[in-house]
């Protein structure tokens, strides 16, 4: 008697690990399909080392995988059991911040400003807090930003190369924008901190391009650029301020 009811209860357990395990596999399926897509994204967004005009149309493909990345967070939504996006998180958690990276690249290429938050959730179909849902977390974004500078800064390398000289001091100003943004941040001793640490090898290196083409006259004046954040922007950078606090 006592043996059986032992082996009821274990196979209760057995039962619900193999849930745990079945959902499991039905997310990595499905994050597999999201990094896919981005991985499509990042080979069109490519195109900007090689090719200036050709970056409109890059970004225009890079726009039609992140509609498919779009779906795939919808699929993750839907089967995630509610409250425990924690628990699962681990397995989109890189492939998000590599995402925010894409979509802040494309809209700074498209426009020539950071994108907000809330934008990059509209295009990958998140929410901005937990309590909504499926979520972007802050870190994330906030990390992918800084992905994306790492991005910039061998854009503005290349377009040396292909000849445009003008394109180093927009990325400078820009990226020193960002720079100033985050130092306004109280970043503590984490995965967050020592990714901005190392914002001031991106900025060394691209001020460095900057120096080589004004000392040789490759550059003109340019007039100020317009603002590098926008609004949005600003405001999760305070929230993110708060939040370290």
């Amino acid at each position: 008697m006592q043996n059986q009811i032992i082996k009821n209860i274990f196979t209760k357990f057995q039962e619900s690990l193999n849930k745990e395990q079945e959902l499991r596999e039905e997310i990595r399926i499905i994050v597999r399909e999201i990094d896919q897509s981005a991985k499509e994204a990042a080979i069109a967004l490519q195109i900007m080392h090689t090719s200036i005009a050709g970056i409109s149309q890059g970004c225009l493909k890079a726009r039609e995988h992140f509609a498919v990345c779009q779906k795939g967070y919808r699929k993750l939504a839907e089967i995630v059991p509610a409250g425990q996006y924690y628990r699962y998180s681990d397995h989109w958690h890189y492939l998000t911040q590599k995402l925010v990276s894409l979509v802040a690249l494309t809209v700074y290429l498209e426009a020539g400003f950071l994108v907000a938050r809330e934008t990059v959730g509209e295009v990958l179909g998140l929410e901005l807090t937990q309590a909504n849902g499926f979520h972007l977390e802050l870190e994330d974004y906030l990390i992918g930003v800084l992905q994306m500078v790492t991005e910039l800064a061998r854009f503005a390398v290349n377009s040396v190369t292909l000849g445009d000289y003008q394109r180093p001091l927009m990325i400078s100003r820009f990226v020193a924008d960002i720079n100033a943004g985050y130092r306004l941040l109280n970043l503590k001793n984490d995965g967050l901190r020592k990714r901005f640490d190392a914002l001031k090898y991106d900025v060394k290196k691209i001020e460095e391009i900057v120096y080589d083409v004004s000392i040789r006259g490759l550059v003109r004046d340019a007039a100020p650029p317009p603002p590098a954040v926008d609004a949005a922007a600003a405001d999760g950078a305070e929230e993110a301020k708060e939040m370290k606090e």
